[in-house]
């Protein structure tokens, strides 16, 4: 029994401190950061079957430089309002910190 006491006591000293609460302006920061992540993984689904276009270079570059469009597009997406996934986020955030 001492062991399983010591092996619990152990456990709780190596344990995460909890977190500081998010204030309401970094939760939305992070809220529009995972929308403009979703937006772009949705873009980038979207524009995977598009085939490149030899005739203005193509190749890896073409890919690279889609991407990175795909990428700027979401962040201005999610900074002009989005598709409503941050407000959610950010609302749940905020829910997840009340004190209960």
């Amino acid at each position: 029994m001492g062991s399983a006491v010591d092996s619990l006591t152990a456990a709780r000293a190596y344990a995460p401190a909890k977190p500081e609460p998010l204030s309401s302006a970094k939760a939305r920061e992070v809220a529009e950061e995972f929308e403009a992540f979703f937006i772009s993984t949705m873009l980038e689904t979207m524009s995977s079957g598009i085939e490149v276009d030899p005739a203005f270079g193509g190749g890896h570059g073409e890919q690279v430089f889609r991407s990175m469009l795909n990428d700027e597009y979401a962040r201005t997406f999610a900074r002009a309002g989005g598709i409503g996934v941050a407000d959610a986020v950010h609302r749940e955030m905020m829910r997840l910190q009340e004190v209960k």
